[in-house]
């Protein structure tokens, strides 16, 4: 009986030892499962606030990116309106450059017709220098004669017209030449119209002219006609002594030239003070004319108006 229980008792033991060894296993695993889990779970920690660090970094990065982005897209707005600046800027110069050729095109035709005139008018300047050479050297040749023959006259320096005092030549109110006045025109008619019709001066003579004039009392009308009767009795005095003094080619050679005219009370000579005065206003004037007076008249004009072109051109020129 006894060895019997010890049997029951030795067999309780061993499962006994047995159940404990398999709570130990079951605890053992248990531990094992729980600090797996335990760095599972701290794994899995690690691993989502890395994600999140991740996330946060690559939010960062995605901010930075979009603003840079933005600042690009900025940038490249900005220089796409530089650049359309740029090609406006570029037209509006390829059009000045257009309008400068156009300009230059324009000058350079302006230069080309100003060098034309330019030479013309200094052929033209050259002749009219000639003819007032011409002109000054009759003036001179007339006040060298006089002088070598001691006749004392009132002739222009400038024109060469020489005047005669009709209170001299003429009673007041008439036309009928005085002694006086025959003798006054015997002095000085046949010494003007000699230097006049001498070799080197008659291919430029145009007209020898006398001209009367009066005061200004009267009627016009009546001054006009006393004026041309004054004139026209000095022509014919001049046309009665020619022979005296000019040869038979001269005398016709006078014919073609000599001009009388009457001008009334036109013309009045002033005083010192700005009044008329009668006694000088009553006169006859003998003077001549060169071919090419009216020439000289009319370049004067072109050559005023050449410089004052050519000034406006400079003006717009420098503007330009």
């Amino acid at each position: 009986m006894r060895k019997k229980k010890r049997s029951e008792d030795g067999g309780f033991n061993v499962w006994r030892s047995y159940s404990d060894m398999m709570a130990g296993v079951l605890l053992l695993f248990v531990l094992i499962m729980c600090v797996t889990l335990f760095q599972a779970q701290k794994s899995y920690d690690e691993s989502i606030k890395e994600r999140d660090e991740k996330l946060e970094l690559q939010a960062e990065y995605t901010a930075e990116i979009l603003a840079q982005q933005n600042a690009l897209d900025e940038k490249e707005g900005q220089i796409k309106t530089q650049d359309e600046k740029l090609a406006a800027l570029a037209q509006q110069l390829a059009e000045q450059a257009a309008k400068l050729k156009e300009q230059e095109a324009v000058l350079s035709q302006q230069q080309s017709d100003l060098d034309e005139k330019t030479t013309l008018l200094s052929q033209q300047q050259a002749k009219i220098d000639n003819i007032i050479g011409v002109k000054a050297e009759v003036v001179e040749s007339l006040q060298k004669e006089f002088k070598n023959n001691n006749v004392n006259v009132n002739i222009d320096s400038q024109t060469g017209a020489l005047t005669l005092d009709a209170n001299v030549m003429f009673d007041y109110d008439e036309a009928e030449l005085t002694e006086e006045g025959q003798q006054a025109l015997r002095s000085v008619l046949p010494i003007y119209c000699k230097v006049l019709l001498e070799e080197n001066h008659k291919p430029y003579l145009a007209e020898i002219i006398i001209d009367g004039y009066t005061d200004t009392d009267g009627d016009y009308a009546y001054n006009l006609e006393l004026s041309q009767r004054r004139s026209l009795a000095v022509a014919q005095y001049l046309l009665e002594i020619q022979w005296e003094f000019l040869s038979d080619q001269e005398s016709l050679d006078l014919q073609d030239y000599l001009t009388v005219n009457g001008h009334s009370m036109a013309n009045p000579i002033l005083d010192a003070e700005g009044n008329v005065d009668k006694d000088a206003s009553r006169r006859v004037e003998v003077k001549f004319r060169l071919k090419d007076d009216e020439m000289i008249d009319e370049l004067s004009k072109i050559m005023s108006a050449a410089e004052t072109a050519e000034a406006e051109q400079s003006a717009d020129a420098a503007q330009n």
